[in-house]
């Protein structure tokens, strides 16, 4: 081997002895090194006083100003539902609004009470179910939904579900349709002429029977005879 090429391979085991780092035996990673340099960066080369982005000084006058006009609309809204008044987003979703049909036709409230439930539906002008429910709905069970107190129950219930939607501003005139003879029907009537009813009571226009009444037909069944 030549003199050069000899001192060659020596340099060249000297560089591999010294690159070769440590192993663990276990999981055969490299033991941890020590951290790089940290370089500095454009925020550490800023003075202190613009890094803080949050103001010390007093507030905008601008900023108040808003702050005050949004509390007068806030005010405004709470006072117009205070006075069953349409506020301003009210009177934006009118414009907005679907079409409910001819203008002549009045919305419904149907009450059918039978002597085993009693079930009462609100619609709009074109017929579109505003609510529908019945005694069971609202946790009467079984033999009670029949009685007097359900159907009272159920109506109040109703309507004031009308007065949380703002039905009662937007409902000019109404229609109470009666089917059926139980005693619900007695009981719906009475939360709308009482204090429960006092927001749609002056929009009725009209009082309507529907119960369905048998012209010969097929032969009814047998009374209940009972002792």
């Amino acid at each position: 081997m030549s003199r050069p090429s000899s001192r060659l391979l020596a340099t060249t085991r000297t560089h591999l002895s010294f690159s070769r780092q440590p192993v663990r035996s276990f999981s055969q990673t490299c033991l941890q090194q020590a951290d790089p340099i940290r370089t500095s960066s454009f925020l550490d080369k800023l003075p202190r006083s613009t890094q803080t982005t949050q103001s010390t000084g007093p507030p905008r006058a601008g900023s108040n100003e808003k702050m005050a006009s949004l509390q007068r609309i806030l005010a405004l809204g709470t006072l117009e539902r205070a006075r069953n008044q349409p506020t301003s987003s009210d009177l934006s979703d009118g414009e907005n609004q679907e079409d409910w049909g001819p203008e002549h036709e009045p919305f419904h409230f149907h009450i059918y009470a039978h002597k085993h439930n009693a079930h009462i539906t609100v619609t709009k002008p074109n017929r579109n179910a505003i609510f529908n429910m019945s005694a069971g709905n609202i946790g009467i069970k079984k033999a009670k939904r029949g009685t007097y107190d359900a159907a009272y129950q159920l109506t109040a219930y109703i309507i004031d579900k009308l007065h949380q939607g703002n039905w009662h501003n937007k409902i000019k005139t109404m229609e109470v349709v009666l089917r059926g003879f139980g005693a619900g029907r007695e009981a719906a009537t009475k939360v709308l002429l009482g204090t429960e009813g006092r927001m749609l009571r002056d929009k009725i226009v009209k009082v309507s029977d529907a119960t369905r009444l048998k012209f010969g037909g097929t032969r009814s069944p047998k009374p209940r005879r009972l002792g």
